[in-house]
């Protein structure tokens, strides 16, 4: 489950926010949203991958963050808006909010929690489709996975550019979960009320995008490539050891 640290001009800005802790620690609440159906109950307990302790990896104050952008609101993605609410505006597609809020039942049934968004203190900003939500970060349209799912685009400063090797990057969250997503052009898992195969305009989208500029196109949730890359940009993951001392970020 990632979540994507930005430093811009103007402060931080955080990319998808993870799971609501006590939703997955606590057997209660655990239960209420995960436990039924298929799903065993199995609460996690350790606390190492929490939001705060990943902001404690790259020795970043969560207060310091100044902007929040969420790919969609699937429960791992908008569940730490929370930290948030009340200080930094929030980033979505109209159309996931119009349905995060407005298709109850439905919504909880495909994950999508209320209790984690469904606060009145949230600034939010909405975006119909494409939009530059700041400098060199673009959010874009990829809807299929869920009625309103964004990616982002992410332009590097020449620095960066340098030292990694590329002069940007594709987030695709969960328009395409997995490296196979990409490489063998398959539709991801699941779109609510159609068929996965509305998830595969997507991906080619993005593969375009980052073909024409040469940026590299990251998956979702993939278990291969997520430590590969933060290794590479001198981030230690949730096991790995000591934190790491902060490192310049993409810009």
């Amino acid at each position: 489950v990632p979540g994507v640290l930005l430093e811009l001009d103007g402060g931080w800005m955080l990319l998808d926010t993870g799971f609501n802790d006590p939703m997955v620690r606590d057997p209660f609440l655990y239960r209420r949203f995960h436990g039924r159906g298929d799903v065993a109950a199995i609460p996690v307990s350790d606390d190492r991958d929490s939001l705060e302790a990943a902001f404690g990896m790259v020795g970043i104050d969560p207060a310091d963050v100044a902007v929040v952008a969420l790919s969609h609101l699937h429960n791992d993605h908008a569940g730490g808006v929370r930290h948030f609410a009340e200080r930094a505006p929030v980033h979505c597609q109209r159309k996931e909010l119009e349905y995060g809020l407005g298709c109850h039942p439905d919504a909880e049934l495909q994950a999508m929690f209320r209790i984690d968004y469904d606060d009145p203190v949230i600034d939010w900003r909405l975006a119909d489709g494409d939009q530059e939500i700041a400098p060199d970060v673009t959010a874009i349209a990829t809807y299929g996975h869920t009625p309103g799912h964004q990616s982002f685009m992410v332009a590097l400063d020449d620095k960066l550019a340098e030292d990694l090797g590329v002069p940007g990057f594709v987030f695709a969250f969960d328009a395409a979960d997995l490296q196979e997503n990409i490489d063998l052009e398959l539709p991801v898992g699941g779109a609510i009320g159609q068929s996965p195969l509305v998830t595969l305009e997507p991906i080619l989208r993005l593969k375009a995008l980052a073909a024409e500029k040469g940026y590299r196109l990251l998956p979702g949730h993939d278990p291969v490539v997520w430590p590969a890359f933060t290794e590479s940009l001198g981030v230690a993951g949730p096991k790995s050891g000591p934190k790491p001392s902060p490192k310049s970020s993409p810009k």
